[in-house]
């Protein structure tokens, strides 16, 4: 049962955290469109950090 506490209150942390962040870069009169902004970029992100590397050539080779 603290195992699933801690875990809400991490989430419940993290999200407060994003909400000020979110109306400290973008005030009171654009917070939802910020919202969603920053949303989309932590998203996107997220799809990068988790999705492989794409391969790349190995330092050895050199291009002529």
């Amino acid at each position: 049962m603290s195992l699933i506490r801690g875990l809400f209150w991490l989430v419940l942390f993290v999200f407060f955290t994003f909400s000020f962040v979110v109306l400290f870069e973008y005030g009171t009169h654009d917070f939802t469109n910020g919202f969603k902004q920053e949303a989309e970029r932590v998203k996107n992100f997220v799809v990068e950090a988790v999705s492989k590397p794409k391969a790349s050539p190995s330092p050895g080779a050199k291009k002529k």
